[in-house]
């Protein structure tokens, strides 16, 4: 294209540059060669190889023939100018400041009315004409080697970028699997642990309420009095029905009755007179603080462990006085159960294998379900004081 354009302007200027018939005839040969020698290179494609000694040649051979071109009409500086362009693309690197150079000379040549300068003047608007193209030509190449090292930058960070991508995205399917095997843990614990609630509450229901009534019975088989005879099957009637009304509670939704209409306090103030009753021992029942509508499972479960206390107590403490507290504190809720009977070693007592959900191991599993906990203070002779605390979370919570 510039060849196109350089040799449209050069065709009628020739005359106003002296160019004589010899000149027409060079220069004629002179843009035939650069012609086969363009066609040439946009044949082979050189532009997109980058720089090799084959690219270098045809740059020096561009250079030469725009060099004569230029020599015999200036005008043919746009030519020339090609080199600015080619020199990154085409030339070795070591080559590169060479290149532009040259191609400066011939743009300053032809600026200062042709080559080779006629005169000292002349020669002098060559030399400044020079030093500024050469002064250009080192700009350019400045702000050119900032660009390339700047796209090399961006390269390189788009690299670390796609590596850090596949890093994450490798990290991301690694969590999913890891999630996925979470899940399964996690389903396999919640079946166990529902299946240790399960018995926990059969437990405290049904096991419970037959040890009530096989007390029942047996003071029923050690007396010839028909009063006391007949107010102890009243007894294990009334412990068979409200077992059997736990029991089928408890397959619905394992709730203690007691809580249906009642709060924690009035259920566990009845259920404490209900075990005074039934076992003839005094047992008091005390609310300090605020007493306040817990969340259901807090409810229930304080419950199950005050029965299973009370239970423990009814068939090991031989305890003359009972008693249980209910306190409200900030942030927690305590049950306490204290008795007078014969105590206890709580460290000589086993505990059953597999962590099961039954009698002191059932309390703890209770409150440590809620973020609690159960401590036991006992020694023998002395009494037993059970403790379970567990978070105040309210009902609208």
């Amino acid at each position: 294209m510039m060849l196109a354009i350089s040799t449209l302007l050069a065709v009628p200027t020739n005359a106003a540059f002296g160019v004589g018939r010899t000149g027409w005839y060079v220069m004629g040969g002179l843009v035939a060669g650069a012609a086969v020698l363009e066609g040439v290179a946009v044949r082979v494609g050189l532009a997109r190889r980058g720089p090799s000694v084959g690219t270098t040649v045809y740059y020096w051979l561009r250079w030469a023939l725009a060099f004569c071109l230029a020599w015999i009409n200036p005008l043919f500086a746009f030519y020339a100018a090609m080199g600015y362009f080619g020199a990154g693309r085409f030339l070795l690197p070591r080559l590169v400041k060479p290149g532009l150079a040259a191609s400066a000379v011939i743009l300053a040549g032809s600026q200062a009315g042709g080559l080779p300068p006629e005169n000292a003047a002349q020669w002098a608007l060559f030399g400044a004409l020079l030093a500024i193209n050469l002064g250009l030509v080192a700009a350019m190449f400045h702000l050119d080697t900032k660009e390339y090292e700047r796209t090399r930058a961006q390269v390189a960070t788009i690299a670390e970028l796609e590596g850090a991508n596949k890093a994450l995205q490798e990290a991301l399917d690694e969590n999913a699997q890891l999630h996925s095997q979470l899940l399964v843990q996690a389903r396999e614990a919640g079946i166990s642990d529902e299946r240790r609630r399960l018995a926990a509450e059969i437990h405290d229901t049904i096991a419970q309420g037959l040890t009530g009534i096989i007390a029942q019975l047996q003071v029923v088989a050690n007396t010839d009095d028909p009063r006391l005879s007949r107010e102890h099957l009243d007894r294990a009637a009334d412990l068979a029905r409200h077992s059997l009304g736990e029991a089928r509670r408890s397959v619905h939704n394992l709730a203690p009755a007691a809580l249906d209409d009642a709060t924690l306090a009035e259920a566990l103030k009845k259920t404490v007179a209900e075990w005074s009753a039934r076992t003839g021992v005094r047992a008091d029942f005390t609310v300090t603080g605020t007493a306040e509508p817990l969340h259901e499972e807090i409810e229930a479960s304080l419950l199950r462990i005050a029965e299973e206390a009370l239970s423990n107590a009814a068939r090991h403490a031989a305890a003359t006085r009972l008693g249980v507290t209910l306190s409200f504190m900030a942030g927690q809720v305590t049950l306490d159960v204290r008795d007078d009977g014969r105590g206890f070693d709580p460290l000589a007592v086993p505990a059953r294998s597999g962590g099961g959900g039954f009698g002191l191991d059932g309390m703890r599993a209770r409150a440590e379900r809620l973020a609690g906990g159960v401590t036991v203070e006992s020694e023998e002779g002395g009494g037993t004081a059970i403790s379970a605390h567990v978070p105040l979370v309210r009902h609208d919570q």
